[in-house]
């Protein structure tokens, strides 16, 4: 019976960062510190079961703060478990980090969850309705609906939306992440035929997308299928529907301890999927134990032998040059050394011991001595060539080493098979050292596969290409408007410059990268430099990212007006000369206009009279127009202040002096009077 592996099945990128999370948790952890997850971290009793003998359980949130204050001189860690948690309980729990010093909290809800939370918080208000297609009691569906404002709805079917009344309310629509995502697409457009401002949000986790899709296209060419999974797995649960609508003998079982081979007899191949939460241990295990089986039954049916066939045969005896085995038959087998390993300094006492069970190639049966000539490394080869043969028509990964360069490429030696790479599919950059890839172990997948001249064509690029994806597809999924991130300048365009902000690559415009107008990023940024950027616009349907660069601390015209104000004589660099007048550099990268009328109180001709390139004078600003960025400035208007100063001053004098010789005249008088005064007999009109 075949086994295929759905190659989409177990931990999901969630899930994993979830269960990384609290296993360094565990790591980092002194032998003093506590470590919890709040609920069961992912939906998979084993696994739970095997993290608190690891020494992490579960805890609800009403028994966190008994359980720290029970022992506040333990440090104690909560990990948030992957399907999130509600707005109320995050909030309480981080309240408790803040009051206590060694209380932590570690955050493993999926990037994806968190991303409908916050669809749920900033998309609705008081005169909205806030829909969410889920598992109504599952923990991501009470989590999400705790971050949604106004009226809310959780429902599980298309006909629970025939009873709500949508009024003229703004209508937003999600899903959970592991919903079925058919019915979404159903619900949609049953959806759009009762209300006109409906926002719909594609929430379904493009990774359960492609497990759902993949376990059911699996499930449609098996004739048994099985489903791997906790009881109270919700992903599971649909995965365990969909195959059984593909494949009526649909089994869900939870570890290799469930399985069962009572099959129908006319069966002939079996897949294999797991949900979100099934650990690869036990995925493995069910996939040996399928294999082991039906090995097992397959070598029972083997009666007589036929040169060409394949048989395993137990050893019963070691000799220095060969082996003889009992084939389950009438005739005994011989194993030639030469027909085990090249090497002629081998031992066979060491390679093998009585019991040993090898699976070999009968080259030659002798009917009258009951002896049949076996070869081992033909099985070898064979069975190599067949896994690569399994692992072209599934698109599995094969690992293996690069042995040499060759015209147009390089050999790649897996399972006891040389694969030919060419130079386009290396990952090494055209015209690029070869060489360097020898001896490397590498990743690839089979492109072409000859099978009559047994010749296979790999790629190493398509495996990069895909764990590039990977890692941009985890980061996108965190991505938002107004994030900054140091980010690396990766490479230089005539428009702009790229950076990497942590395994994607956003733009900056040469518009952002400088408030002056300038012709190549490299006046600013040099390839390899960290600079501070932030997210301006997302788009994540063409993977575009748009960050920004400039800051207004950045803008010297933000500077100069934070300096100078209207009245304010500033020292002025003439920087060019025209007809109309001349202008002047007052700031770094801010200039200002002197007018000709404006340069001297004298009629001139032209500003280049009396001004030169380079000269510095003295100017006066009197005009700030922020919306369009332009000064007014003025050298005559200091002429004219001094000029009217000095006329003022003048007067000024003038009226002193009179004022003075007024006071003397009037005192030369008064002298006069008193000088007179004794000869005054009476008074004189």
């Amino acid at each position: 019976m075949k086994v295929t592996l759905s190659r989409h099945a177990g931990f999901c990128p969630g899930v994993r960062s979830a269960d990384t999370a609290v296993r360094r948790a565990l790591g980092e952890a002194t032998g003093r510190e506590r470590i919890f997850t709040l609920g069961k971290l992912i939906h998979n009793r084993i696994y739970n079961e095997e993290l608190a003998a690891l020494g992490a359980p579960s805890i609800e949130l009403h028994e966190v703060q008994d359980t720290y204050l029970a022992e506040p001189e333990r440090p104690m860690t909560v990990v948030i478990r992957t399907h999130g948690i509600t707005k109320e309980a995050s909030s309480e729990l981080y309240s408790l980090a803040e009051r206590y010093p060694s209380f932590r909290v570690v955050d493993a809800t999926c990037p994806f969850v968190k991303k409908i939370h916050k669809i749920a918080e900033e998309n609705t208000n008081e005169n909205s309705l806030f829909l969410l297609y889920c598992d109504k009691n599952h923990p991501e569906a009470i989590g999400t609906m705790s971050y949604a404002r106004g009226e809310k709805y959780a429902f599980s079917s298309v006909s629970e939306l025939e009873a709500i009344d949508f009024g003229d309310k703004k209508t937003v629509l999600c899903a959970q992440t592991t919903q079925n995502l058919e019915e979404f697409k159903k619900i949609k457009k049953f959806l759009k035929k009762l209300c006109t401002n409906a926002i719909f949000f594609d929430t379904i986790c493009s990774v359960t997308e492609n497990r759902q899709k993949e376990a059911a296209e699996l499930a449609a060419a098996s004739d048994v299928m099985i489903v791997i999974g906790g009881k109270d797995s919700s992903n599971t649960h649909k995965l365990y529907d969909l195959c059984r609508l593909a494949c009526p003998t649909t089994l869900w079982i939870e570890s290799a301890s469930d399985l069962t081979t009572d099959f129908p007899d006319s069966a002939k191949s079996t897949g294999i999927t797991a949900g979100a939460s099934t650990p690869d241990g036990i995925i493995t295990e069910v996939f040996k134990a399928m294999e082991e089986n039906f090995t097992q039954m397959l070598e029972g049916s083997i009666k007589s032998l036929h040169t060409g066939e394949t048989v395993t045969g137990t050893v019963f005896t070691i000799g220095e040059n060969e082996l003889k085995l009992d084939l389950g038959a009438k005739f005994t087998g011989v194993l030639d050394k030469e027909q085990i390993t090249d090497d002629p300094s081998a031992k066979l006492s060491e390679m093998f011991k009585i019991g040993d069970e090898i699976e070999v190639f009968v080259i030659r049966v002798e009917d009258g001595k009951g002896i049949a000539t076996v070869s081992k490394k033909r099985v070898d080869k064979d069975n190599s060539w067949v896994v690569l043969k399994d692992a072209y028509d599934n698109g599995e990964t094969l690992v293996g080493k690069v042995v040499s360069v060759v015209k147009g490429g390089v050999l790649f030696a897996t399972e006891n098979n040389t694969v030919f790479i060419p130079a386009s599919q290396t990952g090494i950059a055209k015209g690029g050292d070869l060489s360097v890839l020898v001896g490397t172990e590498q990743k690839i997948r089979l492109l072409e596969f000859d099978t009559a001249r047994k010749k296979a064509l790999g790629s190493i690029k398509v495996i990069l290409n895909e764990e590039k994806k990977a890692k941009e597809d985890a980061v996108w999924a965190t991505l938002e408007v107004g994030q900054h991130f140091m980010g690396t300048v990766k490479n230089l365009t005539p428009y702009g410059a790229f950076v990497d902000i942590g395994g994607v690559d956003g733009m900056v415009h040469n518009t952002e990268l400088s408030w002056r107008r300038i012709k190549h990023p490299s006046q600013v940024v040099s390839v390899g430099q960290v600079i501070d950027v932030f997210i301006k616009e997302l788009d994540t349907e063409k993977r575009r990212i748009s960050l920004g660069y400039k800051t207004q601390e950045m803008d010297s015209w933000f500077q100069f007006t934070q300096k100078f104000n209207v009245g304010d004589i500033v020292p002025a660099k003439i920087v060019s000369i025209m007809p109309f007048g001349a202008f002047a550099e007052v700031y770094e990268d801010v200039d200002g206009l002197i007018h000709i009328s404006r340069i001297s109180t004298e009629r001139i001709n032209s500003p280049a009279d009396v001004l030169s390139v380079g000269q510095v004078v003295d100017v006066k600003i009197t005009e700030i127009d922020d919306v369009n960025r332009k000064l007014a400035l003025s050298i005559r208007a200091i002429t004219e202040e001094q000029e009217r100063a000095e006329r003022e001053a003048a007067r000024a004098a003038e009226k002193a002096e009179r004022e003075a010789e007024a006071a003397a005249e009037a005192q030369r008088i008064a002298e006069e009077r008193a000088d007179m005064a004794p000869y005054i007999v009476g008074s004189i009109d």
